[in-house]
């Protein structure tokens, strides 16, 4: 086992099985302020994310609309900012005028991506009801895999212009008066996978990105638009798709995506728990592309990431189900502890990025890879749902630069791994400051120290811990709380020092107050 090469204060201490590591911060010295889009999630038409997701009728919440007040409950105790709609791979061969009008006459189509049976009793309007009603935006998807530029211009038309042309009148007989208003489109998903309908080369996305968002543009100027950029950093154009991208349509975008899911297909938690490194590496590597590109075009603007799916998945995969059947129980993620740790990691590493990563979607949110379980009886919080709902409720400010002297280890794929995550967020609004940290150690507590002189006056409010001996113990309907939050009442910040002890394998939120 490894060491930080720190002091001997901060070496590896066997006292009594516990581990020692100093949280160092200074109000000085700030990463950015958070975009509270970063709290962002995502609704594909993809298995029971939708159907018996968040649209139900008849089930025993459900209102008037179909839509699932017990699952709406859960989403706004997410506080959600944002939710990308409607796909995801779906949405390259998705034609949204089936989903809208009348639904004795919407079209049911074979969904080719995920080789199922699309109803479209659920469409683009219904979407827009349901975002007002859960209290978050909508960030729809183009289809630029076998969609047109005409496509999207008839797209922008029928939702946020008022009135007076084809499609916003079509929208108002359809029985919405007002403008459904989205601010945030993503221009297509995916384009450099194969896998995805209308799979293109960089040069052709991201000509054909270019001209669609100009003339998206031309229609609404407010808008904010996202480029696609590579499906994960494993891709073999990773790199040379975003600088070829970005090349093209820099000017029209004001936003590059970034996509990655996190496996631990070995069971070996030491190196999942590291993963979160992958995806730092990731969003400096991007960052970089984007700010050569910047200078090559010897641009003024800064181009922003949308790191639009993340999450773990690898649980669900393999499992079968019915081909050509309607909304399938597909890719329905059972999470456990170690999967809510490592997602606590992953939400420490955006939040040290918050300067340049403004939105992102945890993928996704209902039932398909999600914090939130439903069946026809209820609805349940996974494991995951508690370092997200904690990050969205505590972690908005300015993020300070939160270093960390703790020992590291070294696993099968990763070397000098901190077994501290650690991130502090400045709330001066609201007088209130927050650290997020994941112990990684399975075996040891952690005692953790801080000098916080900065706040004097200042005193620990609460201190939220989620943990547990099990690392693969979950959360169902008939034990839905078997993993969930308690207080930890050993935190103190007295004359300017924060000490507290992090119990193994824990997530813990630590908010002080002035």
């Amino acid at each position: 086992m490894k060491e930080d090469g720190g002091s001997a204060e901060f070496r590896r201490k066997m006292n009594g099985g516990v581990m020692k590591a100093e949280i160092i911060v200074d109000k000085n010295y700030i990463i950015g302020d958070v975009d509270r889009k970063i709290y962002g999630s995502f609704i594909e038409h993809l298995g029971r994310a939708v159907y018996e997701g968040i649209y139900q009728p008849g089930q025993k919440t459900a209102d008037e609309q179909g839509f699932r007040q017990d699952v709406i409950d859960l989403i706004r105790e997410l506080k959600v900012p944002i939710v990308r709609y409607p796909g995801g791979n779906f949405v390259s061969n998705y034609h949204w005028e089936d989903g809208i009008g009348p639904r004795e006459l919407r079209k049911k189509r074979m969904e080719i991506a995920w080789n199922v049976v699309e109803t479209n009793e659920f469409g683009l309007d219904e979407f827009a009801s349901w975002a007002k009603k859960a209290d978050t935006e909508v960030m729809m998807a183009v289809n630029l895999g076998t969609g047109t530029i005409s496509d999207a211009l008839n797209l922008i038309d029928y939702c946020n212009i008022e009135k007076g042309t084809y499609y916003s009148d079509l929208r108002i007989k359809n029985g919405y008066k007002e403008p459904h208003n989205i601010r945030t489109w993503c221009l297509g998903n995916e384009m450099d996978g194969p896998w995805q309908t209308g799979h293109k080369t960089a040069y052709e996305y991201g000509r054909l990105a270019s001209e669609v968002g100009r003339a998206m543009k031309a229609v609404d100027p407010e808008i904010k638009l996202v480029a696609c950029g590579s499906s994960s950093s494993s891709m073999p154009t990773f790199a040379s798709w975003e600088a070829e991208v970005l090349d093209l349509c820099y000017d029209e975008a004001d936003f590059l995506s970034l996509h990655q899911y996190y496996r631990n297909d070995d069971n070996d938690a030491a190196d999942f728990l590291a993963r979160n490194m992958e995806m730092d590496a990731f969003i400096a590597s991007v960052v970089s592309i984007c700010d050569y590109v910047k200078a090559k075009k010897r641009s003024k603007k800064t181009m922003m990431l949308s790191f639009d799916e993340w999450n773990v998945w690898y649980h669900s995969n393999g499992i079968p189900f019915d081909r050509w059947s309607e909304h399938p129980h597909q890719l329905e993620d059972i999470y456990n502890l170690e999967d809510a740790l490592l997602v606590g990691s992953l939400l420490i590493t955006l939040l040290k990025h918050a300067d340049r990563v403004k939105m992102a979607c945890l993928a996704q949110l209902v039932n398909v890879i999600a914090p939130i379980m439903t069946s026809d009886t209820g609805a349940w919080r996974q494991t995951i749902f508690y370092p997200f709902l904690h990050a969205s409720l505590y972690g908005n400010g300015t993020v300070l630069n939160t270093l960390s002297r703790v020992p590291v280890y070294d696993s099968k794929n990763f070397t000098d791994v901190p077994y501290l995550d650690a991130v502090m967020v400045l709330n001066e609004e609201q007088e209130e400051a927050v650290i997020f940290a994941v112990n990684k150690n399975t075996e040891e507590a952690m005692e953790i120290s801080a000098d916080l002189r900065q706040f004097a006056g200042w005193k620990v409010a609460e201190h939220i811990e989620l943990t547990g001996d099990d690392l693969k113990a979950v959360n169902t309907e008939a034990d839905p709380f078997r993993v969930c939050p308690e207080l930890n009442l050993n935190t103190k910040l007295e004359d300017g020092k924060l000490t507290g002890l992090l119990k193994k394998q824990s997530w813990n939120v630590i908010r002080l107050k002035k």
